[in-house]
């Protein structure tokens, strides 16, 4: 049994050590050829044509979120404005929106900026 496993075994390993100068051969044709030289651009452009959308992508989205913080700047603003004049108006009666209090305001300022 032992000596059939063995001779199995030698068998297998010489039938694939087969054509292996061959397969070698091959291989190399391959990598010199002009086939494998296009498939490796073709992958190489992909990920450049990725990178390139993902920078316009990246800038799109930086254009967008500055307008969309300059767009809450003048809410927040008009909003405060708009508490001050009926501060003004009404005076201390007017119920107090601790929010719009210099001290609130600052400390989410902190908070965006962090």
């Amino acid at each position: 049994m032992a000596l059939r496993a063995n001779l199995i075994e030698v068998t297998n390993t010489r039938k694939a050590s087969e054509g292996k100068h061959e397969k070698m051969e091959v291989l190399y044709a391959y990598l010199v050829g002009p086939e494998f030289k296009q498939k490796v651009e073709a992958i190489a452009k992909a990920f450049l044509s990725m990178k390139s959308d993902l920078e316009s992508e990246r800038a799109a989205m930086n254009r967008i979120w500055a307008k969309r913080e300059k767009q809450i700047e003048r809410v927040i603003t008009n909003v405060t404005r708009l508490y001050g004049d009926m501060q003004g108006i009404v005076g201390t009666s007017l119920p107090e929106i601790k929010s719009l209090e210099f001290k609130a305001l600052v400390e989410a300022d902190e908070e965006v900026e962090l």
